[in-house]
């Protein structure tokens, strides 16, 4: 048993960090961060062509977030210019295309999604960065198939982070 679960470590990391996020009061803003987040990983995977920079990103992007709240700037500029250093990284160090385009849409598309979150009223703001990230999940099932841009173990974390967080938010969206 404790073999098996060690081996799912990333699973029970993801369910732990759901539950945590979860249990300390999941609103729109802090789900979007989790999609900007994710998708920002993905992205400093394939635009520096090394998958394990993926779970840097998880921290790196946290700081970012924390500095710019800290800085009293919104967290998601800092992110967004991030985003963009990190295109230009990609662009200029030959990172292959197909993959860096493929993360950079991803980013446009579930990002532009929690973005839009932010400006609608709370709870339909919420129901949609739950949706989102719900959604994200299936990006995360095909990187894991595809044993793609990012390690299986980030994109397993990712599953059961996204999943029941996801859900948990259009629950809190629905009956709070």
């Amino acid at each position: 048993m404790r073999q098996a679960v060690l081996h799912r470590w990333p699973s029970a990391l993801g369910l732990a960090a759901a539950a945590f996020q979860l249990a300390t009061g999941a609103d729109r803003d802090s789900v979007a961060i989790v999609i900007a987040v994710a998708t920002l990983c993905y992205l400093g995977a394939a635009a520096l062509d090394r998958p394990w920079i993926a779970w840097a990103g998880v921290l790196g992007a946290s700081v970012v977030v924390t500095v710019c709240e800290l800085a009293g700037l919104p967290w998601w500029a800092g992110l967004g210019l991030t985003a963009l250093a990190l295109l230009g990284a990609g662009l200029a160090g030959g990172a292959p295309r197909p993959a860096l385009t493929a993360q950079t849409l991803a980013l446009a598309g579930y990002g532009g999604l929690a973005m839009t979150a932010l400006v609608v009223a709370p709870r339909a703001g919420l129901a949609l960065a739950g949706v989102t990230l719900a959604a994200h999940a299936a990006w995360d099932v095909v990187h894991y198939r595809r044993n793609t841009v990012v390690p299986r173990s980030l994109a397993e974390f990712c599953v059961l982070l996204d999943v029941p967080l996801g859900i948990g938010a259009i629950v809190l969206a629905v009956v709070d």
